[in-house]
């Protein structure tokens, strides 16, 4: 791979800490090479005290806007020419820090709803698990409905009880059965309606939901999103 020396990627996590670790994983693991040097320039600023998204969004929490904010100028700062964030919540977000970090954001959200639009056969409809957060700022809603794509989402109680457990279970290090059954659950009550894909939309739903569980392609976003880093270096 060859890609421009003067790129730099930032990721700005923290949101989880685990999640950030994941998406790094997953970027390497999707840049094509045979050394270390073919490998892209990452600068990573996780800051767990990002607070938490969801809660900010239910008007349950402070803002995380400056600590956003903060974060994007610190990677700026380290050298980053553009900014990844591996949180779909926090995306609710990026129009509040676009503007003022001074770097491109590859908006992740986007990137999948353009991967799904270009899926053979054409994926009408997908199913979305992620925070409360998310589903409420309609972030997957608004992007997907650009392309014509119709969206479901779970009842209230399996959002809560199943979803939103499950998130808080693999935040809380348990990767086993605490979080995948409830989230397999919830995947298999959106294909019943009529979800084509499954959208894994909280970067800590990849780390407890497995593939085999899942009727339909469970769509990660973090995957879309090192792919989409990795085809703006090649180009850059």
């Amino acid at each position: 791979m060859t890609a421009s020396p003067s790129e730099i990627i930032g990721i700005l996590g923290g949101m989880g800490p685990a999640a950030t670790a994941d998406f790094y994983a997953k970027l390497v693991s999707m840049t094509p090479g045979s050394s270390d040097q073919d490998h892209l320039r990452t600068v990573i600023w996780s800051d767990p005290t990002i607070p938490d998204r969801t809660a900010a969004l239910i008007g349950d929490g402070p803002d995380p806007t400056p600590w956003l904010l903060h974060g994007g100028r610190v990677l700026r700062e380290a050298g980053a020419t553009v900014i990844a964030i591996p949180c779909n919540t926090a995306h609710a977000f990026v129009p509040r820090i676009a503007g003022h970090v001074g770097l491109p954001i590859v908006h992740m959200i986007g990137e999948v709803a353009r991967h799904l639009s270009a899926l053979r056969p054409h994926v009408h409809t997908a199913g979305l698990l992620a925070t409360t957060g998310t589903v409420r700022a309609g972030l997957y809603q608004e992007w997907l409905d650009r392309f014509g794509i119709s969206l479901v989402l779970p009842g209230p109680d399996s959002q809560r009880e199943e979803v939103m457990a499950a998130i808080h279970a693999v935040k809380a290090g348990r990767r086993d059965a605490t979080a995948g059954e409830p989230l397999a659950r919830a995947a298999r009550g959106l294909t019943a309606r009529g979800a084509q894909v499954i959208i894994a939309g909280c970067t800590e739903i990849p780390l407890g939901l497995s593939t085999a569980t899942v009727e339909v392609p469970l769509i990660d976003p973090a995957v879309v999103l090192a792919q989409a880093l990795v085809r703006r270096m090649r180009t850059a």
